[in-house]
């Protein structure tokens, strides 16, 4: 489950066109990040509505999700930026959101933003064996990986799922020992090496901070 689930909106009270306010929708997986970044600037012109993180296991699903949350919204706000990147859609999300007039924020998924997205293509050549966690993944790495993958009950499909990688990489946002101990036994239970990097919100702020000024 997610910690906003689709319909939730973190604001108090009715939003008006033309009151200055801004809607961020964005990936349940990325709800505790949103809230952290806006309250570390007071960006409290900002709203919040989160879709089901379970989408990324339906990537062509998220297109008419977020197309259908817009437009449902789209009265009420005097603009609206998506908090998602590609995200496995093929190209769909970004000419989607251009036809709805929204921004989208760039990138091909969380792992590149959160790391930022010149970093990561930078490692693309060297990292392409390298599995990735971010905060989010490691708190629910049973529900989105190892459940969803049949490990829980074929713990024998793990080398042929896994065989080709060679590490995991924790994009850390935030700076936890419990969940660097939780995302060293991911590596152990996935049998690669492990590396820790923190890598805080990357182009998360960026991105929020191009909605913030967007009135």
């Amino acid at each position: 489950m997610t910690a906003l689930d689709d319909d939730t909106l973190t604001t108090q009270g009715a939003t008006l066109a033309g009151s200055g306010r801004i809607l961020l929708i964005a990936c349940g997986a990325l709800a505790h990040e949103v809230l952290a970044v806006k309250r570390q600037n007071n960006w409290d012109h900002l709203d919040l509505q989160c879709l089901p993180a379970n989408l990324h296991l339906y990537p062509d699903k998220i297109t008419e999700a977020v197309a259908v949350c817009v437009e449902k919204h789209r009265a009420d706000y005097e603009a609206i930026h998506v908090l998602y990147a590609d995200c496995g859609t093929g190209g769909q999300l970004l000419e989607t959101c251009n036809e709805l007039g929204v921004e989208m924020m760039p990138g091909p998924h969380c792992y590149s933003f959160f790391e930022g997205n010149d970093v990561f293509l930078g490692r693309i050549d060297t990292e392409f064996t390298a599995f990735y966690l971010t905060d989010f993944l490691v708190r629910q790495f049973d529900a989105f990986v190892w459940r969803p993958m049949g490990l829980d009950r074929h713990p024998e499909l793990r080398d042929m799922y896994f065989g080709n990688y060679t590490k995991l990489v924790y994009q850390a946002q935030t700076n936890d020992p419990a969940l660097d101990a939780k995302a060293e036994d991911c590596a152990r239970r996935l049998g690669l090496a492990y590396e820790r990097r923190f890598t805080g919100y990357g182009d998360l702020v960026t991105a929020m901070a191009i909605a913030a000024a967007d009135q």
